[in-house]
């Protein structure tokens, strides 16, 4: 278990030098921006529900919106109903008119809304023709360590995100080759156990899979 207080410290350590607080914050912020870009975690997912408007084939995104897992209309019967992600043009070309209303078979990211271009917007093929509940899975950034104090991944896997903290450190000193490989080999050891968690371990079970084990001899 690390905190933002002990990986401030080990990182100083390692490297042998002092940073300041914003220094420090930014090889942090880069090396949790890098794993969670290289892994997919439960950590990473987060759900929110919300409704259409009838007759408005537009959606807006959460503020905290990286990219879709998926969306499902919830119709009269409580019944969920997948939407098939296309692109934008497909779904222009299919539902040319706004008016052509419907159950939501499609979506699309459009891109930045109009109120604010920082967000952004989903499109909906066919234009909404009533109100609907609309769940969405999406990926985001959790809260880093540098506000939180402590996160999921320095409770549970400390070790990538020390290492990928210290290359970051390294880096900016422009420290030598073969030390920064030295760094970067801890790193990317820590990210294979990681992506064996999260994109192995964590995609099934022994029910489904059955038990792991190596063969015997």
């Amino acid at each position: 278990m690390m905190t933002y207080a002990q990986l401030c410290t080990d990182i100083q350590d390692y490297v042998e030098n002092s940073f300041s607080t914003d220094q420090l914050n930014l090889f942090i912020e880069q090396a949790e921006q890098r794993i969670y870009n290289t892994v997919q975690l439960p950590d990473l997912r987060k759900n929110v529900t919300g409704l259409t408007t009838a007759g408005n084939k537009y959606l807006q995104c959460p503020t905290d919106f990286l990219a879709p897992y998926s969306i499902a209309v919830i119709d009269e019967n409580d019944d969920y109903i997948y939407l098939l992600n296309k692109d934008v043009n497909f779904i222009r070309e299919a539902y040319p008119s706004a008016t052509g209303t419907g159950t939501p078979k499609y979506y699309a990211i459009f891109g930045p809304r109009s109120d604010d271009e920082k967000e952004l917007t989903f499109i909906l093929g066919p234009t909404p023709n009533a109100i609907y509940t609309v769940e969405l899975h999406y990926f985001y950034y959790p809260e880093s360590i540098v506000t939180a104090g402590q996160t999921w991944l320095g409770d549970n896997f400390d070790s990538v995100l020390l290492w990928g903290s210290i290359v970051e450190a390294y880096l900016f000193l422009k420290g030598e080759a073969d030390l920064i490989a030295t760094y970067q080999k801890r790193y990317d050891d820590a990210m294979t156990l990681l992506l064996n968690l999260g994109n192995g371990k964590d995609r099934g079970d022994a029910y489904r899979n059955g038990q792991y084990r190596v063969p015997a001899r």
